[in-house]
């Protein structure tokens, strides 16, 4: 596997890791699921993986498409998806996040699906990846974080009985911190590009 490959493989990993978060929204699936028995808190995970992964995968295949549709230049979208992101590392380290399950049998699609493992954030980021990184990084990135995720809902039991309320939210600010270091990086990157065009 050539460097350059396994290096921006690596770089998305991260990306959208920092960004899905499993291992810091523990508390909230298993809030958001306290009232359900245990196969039906299984099913409700079982949905959730199926449909987060669906929709990365559909903005992986047509991001592209996305972007030539409306005239939006990579750059420009490194800009706008690095100040989104931003924003929401601001709001997670401020205040965490915080969503409410609309119903109980739609909890592994909405909140779960989306937007807590799939929100903006993760369909920027997928985006950001295909343009820089490629779809072949792009997939196996979405693929990897989906394994991940998956291996966390399975376990989200001992999992949070291990790292505590308090816990899940260290790391949850911790990788809000990583992610407005990434958003501001994807900024900086767009602005250069304008600024080497000008000069």
């Amino acid at each position: 596997m050539p460097a350059d490959f396994l290096y921006e493989l690596v770089r998305a990993v991260i990306a959208l890791f920092i960004i899905v978060d499993p291992l810091g929204n523990v508390p909230i699936f298993i809030a958001l699921t306290e009232k359900m028995n245990k196969n039906e808190r299984k099913s409700a995970f079982h949905t959730a993986i199926w449909v987060a992964f669906a929709l990365l995968v559909a903005f992986a295949v047509t991001g592209q498409q996305v972007l030539n549709f409306f005239g939006i230049s990579l750059h420009s979208f490194l800009i706008a998806g690095g100040i989104l992101l931003l924003v929401l590392a601001i709001k997670i380290l401020i205040s965490g996040w915080h969503e409410r399950a609309l119903s109980p049998k739609s909890v592994g699609a909405v909140p779960i699906a989306c937007p807590l493992l799939v929100g903006p954030g993760a369909i920027t980021t997928t985006i950001v990846i295909l343009q820089t990184a490629g779809i072949l990084v792009t997939l196996l990135a979405v693929l990897v974080i989906f394994i991940f995720t998956w291996i966390v809902l399975s376990f989200i039991e001992p999992i949070y009985k291990f790292l505590g309320e308090t816990g899940s939210v260290v790391i949850a600010r911790i990788m809000a911190m990583l992610l407005a270091a990434i958003a501001v990086g994807f900024i900086i990157q767009g602005i250069e590009h304008y600024l080497t065009i000008r000069s």
